[in-house]
């Protein structure tokens, strides 16, 4: 019988969650197959099978673990029943049932002959129709009541008072301490400003199918902003710091978190030396870390450190916020919708894609002149995407002026 163990997964974790079993109690499991999902304040990771063998569950879904703890058991003494194939084989027997589960999804929702017209009569949405024949089958019945009750979310009970408890995470727990000690233990303000993304969309029009071609990735916001924080923070390092004790540490380098709101909580991964990287390398690198974060596969070495952090609310529909910075650092940078506004050019009133930026800092370390100047050099560089080749005008580059 071999005991399956919780792995040190970092120097600062004592305790992690067991979040889900992927296999079941008495299941066979073949050596380095995935047992479980465990979730520690930092990340969440998996553990394997160390042998082939009869999986014996010892420890249940949500609870807490210490390093070393034993999850559960693998008899690899007991013989392999025969019913259970060999994982290259249940993939290749799953595919058709994927492949048949694909093309079933893709045929019309199942009505009654008179359900159904109806729904295309007022063209219903079948989403917001609560199925109640047999085999998810919508009834006349089930679009009347649609129809008659618009608005309300398909399936919920009028005038219900039930609750629901749910455990929080250990991410969730430390995504909390962390939040609160920010706003407690920081001298924390915010100051705004405005940026019109007319070039960056411009440029990205004309050559988004280029660069796509030519560096195998999307060009997207983010890299601009990043690059352009870059410039920033090398020119008001006191953005770029912070303390540690009665000593502030300044750093040469930009290592930008990049906030990601991922299935199990919001995680920070850091791209390194971004002040080094190509637009295409900080492309590469955002969607590499933004990809294993959404399949919780961040390792804590791709979470730990960072110097300044970019979070983006305007993915979600956010106009404005006051972001809270990402302890130790010293300054976060909010990025919001784009929304097409009136504003003053030359005189003239014309409509421009603009954006609030939000720079939220810690005021211990970060005076309003640098504050206030590193968020407008932001919005230079972005309203002028030429100045970051250099980080000046090319023509004062040219001049040497």
């Amino acid at each position: 019988m071999i005991e399956i163990k919780v792995p040190t997964v970092g120097e600062s974790i004592s305790e992690v969650s067991l979040a889900k079993w992927l296999k079941k109690d008495g299941e066979w499991v073949e050596r380095d197959e995935v047992l479980a999902e465990m979730e520690s304040e930092k990340a969440t990771f998996e553990i394997n099978a160390e042998q082939a063998g009869v999986l014996h569950i010892i420890v249940k879904e949500g609870e807490t673990l210490a390093i070393g703890d034993v999850v559960c058991k693998i008899d690899d003494k007991a013989a392999k029943p025969a019913s259970a194939a060999p994982v290259e084989e249940v993939k290749k027997k799953d595919a058709p049932a994927a492949a048949a589960d694909k093309s079933t999804s893709k045929q019309d929702v199942k009505a009654s002959p008179v359900a159904a017209a109806i729904i295309a009569d007022k063209k219903i949405d079948t989403k917001s129709i609560a199925a109640s024949g047999s085999g998810g089958k919508i009834l006349k019945q089930d679009v009347l009541e649609a129809l008659t009750q618009p608005g309300r979310k398909s399936g919920t009970v009028l005038f219900s008072r039930e609750e629901r408890k749910e455990k929080m995470s250990q991410l969730r727990k430390t995504v909390s301490r962390r939040l609160v000690e920010a706003k407690n233990t920081t001298a924390m303000l915010t100051t705004f400003n405005e940026v019109d993304m007319s070039k960056i969309m411009e440029v990205r029009a004309s050559f988004k199918d280029k660069f796509k071609e030519a560096h195998g990735v999307n060009l997207g916001f983010m890299s601009f902003f990043t690059k352009a924080c870059a410039y920033a923070l090398q020119e008001w390092p006191a953005v770029n710091a912070y303390l540690s004790n009665d000593e502030i540490i300044y750093h040469d380098y930009c290592d930008i978190s990049i906030a990601v709101s991922a299935p199990k909580g919001l995680v920070v991964p850091v791209i390194r030396n971004a002040e080094s990287l190509s637009m295409a390398d900080i492309e590469k690198r955002v969607v590499e870390l933004a990809t294993k974060a959404r399949e919780n596969k961040l390792s804590m070495e791709e979470m730990q450190g960072g110097t300044f952090t970019i979070t983006n609310g305007g993915v979600f529909g956010s106009l404005m916020s006051t972001p809270i910075i990402n302890i130790p650092q010293s300054a976060i940078l909010g990025m919001h919708k784009i929304e097409e506004r009136a504003v003053v050019v030359s005189g003239q009133i014309v409509a421009r894609p603009m954006m609030y930026l939000a720079l939220s800092y810690d005021h211990r370390i970060i005076d309003g002149r640098e504050s206030v100047g590193f968020l407008v050099r932001v919005k230079e560089l972005l309203e002028n995407p030429a100045l970051m080749l250099f980080g000046k005008d090319p023509v004062k580059s040219l001049l040497e002026l």
